[in-house]
């Protein structure tokens, strides 16, 4: 039972510690016992609707925001959150709209909002808006190595390898110990071929700083070339031990992919030169792929979630999966299929 005599700022107070905690249904609960009491308390609003979304319950954080806006047309947390979830609604006008009404109400100077608008604007692949958002984070405050590496990231999305190579040194410069700006980078020299100078990187970093098996698996097979280590070598011990680790928390059908993903036609892990083991970091994001025109000669491969895996062109793949329809279908059926997850394109 709820203590009697909360003031607002105290429903607000407890439901952001719930939040916090991830404990979404008891944020949604403390806020709605706090608007029956404070029906016109913004904060409340606000709470609620970030509460609903962090649930993706788009369309009742919609409602809580909207009703935030229309109790202060300025708060900047509430065009924040409206803009988030308009995006989810597909409107990117409506979205952007709020987001620069909070560039006009002066707060560019606002790090930590510059860099959820950024956020939530690279989530839904809205990258050049994304990087705009980030720069005028980093122009606000040079010496944030976070909004030095959302740069980065946003920049290599939209293919401006020069500036995403700066951005992520200078998020490094500014802190050495930025564990996701420093394997990011190790990934992308990674993929430009430069091997040595992604193994350095990659030998900065410590085990539970990696959240996937990515560039442990590329800092195995480098050390592993480059040392001349067996996979039994106690160096490369932590770092089986924390693929083990990031294997029981992942789906099975994660699992049986990622190990297609790394197997050569003989069966055996390739050599790391091979670029085409994992790709890019991002690869797998719709942002990256590069799409080729129907009838393509291009060689492709794609994995069903049985583990079934087929090569070839397009028309191939089609044609080895027993699906009769028009060749000139073919890549369409299998975009189409991906987009439904029932199957992947490997590459």
């Amino acid at each position: 039972m709820s203590e009697p005599f909360l003031s607002s700022d105290e429903y607000d107070e407890r439901a952001h510690q719930l939040y916090n905690d991830g404990k979404y249904d008891e944020a949604i609960e403390t806020l709605r016992e706090g608007l029956e009491l404070y029906a016109h308390a913004v904060e409340l609003h606000v709470g609620l609707g970030y509460a609903r979304l962090a649930r993706d319950e788009f369309a009742w954080a919609r409602r809580a925001f909207e009703e935030a806006v229309a109790l202060d047309a300025d708060h900047e947390d509430a065009l924040a959150g409206l803009g988030e979830v308009l995006l989810k609604f597909g409107d990117r006008s409506g979205a952007l709209a709020c987001f620069d009404r909070i560039l006009a109400l002066g707060f560019r100077d606002d790090h930590d909002l510059m860099l959820q608008i950024g956020r939530a604007l690279f989530r839904e692949g809205v990258l050049d808006q994304a990087r705009r958002f980030f720069q005028v984070a980093i122009t606000a405050h040079p010496d944030s190595a976070d909004a030095a590496a959302c740069v980065g990231y946003a920049s290599h999305r939209l293919c401006d390898e020069g500036s995403s190579l700066y951005w992520l040194r200078r998020a490094l410069e500014l802190e050495p110990l930025h564990a996701e700006a420093r394997i990011y980078l190790a990934n992308l020299l990674y993929d430009r071929g430069e091997y040595e100078a992604a193994l350095f990187h990659l030998e900065r970093t410590q085990p539970e700083d990696h959240c996937d098996g990515l560039a442990i698996w590329r800092l195995i097979e480098l050390k592993r070339g480059v040392y001349r280590l067996t996979d039994e070598d106690p160096e490369l011990e932590p770092w089986h031990s924390r693929i083990d680790e990031l294997a029981g928390e992942a789906e099975p059908e994660d699992l049986l992919l990622a190990e297609i993903e790394a197997m050569g036609p003989d069966g055996q892990i390739r050599d790391p030169r091979q670029l085409e083991l994992f790709g890019t970091l991002l690869t797998e994001l719709q942002g990256m792929k590069i799409r080729s025109g129907p009838g393509g000669s291009e060689q492709h491969r794609v994995a069903l979630p049985n583990g079934v895996t087929y090569a070839g062109t397009w028309e191939e793949i089609v044609l080895q999966m027993g699906v009769a329809i028009s060749p000139t279908d073919a890549e369409r059926y299998i975009q189409g299929s991906a987009r439904a997850g029932l199957l992947r394109i490997l590459h």
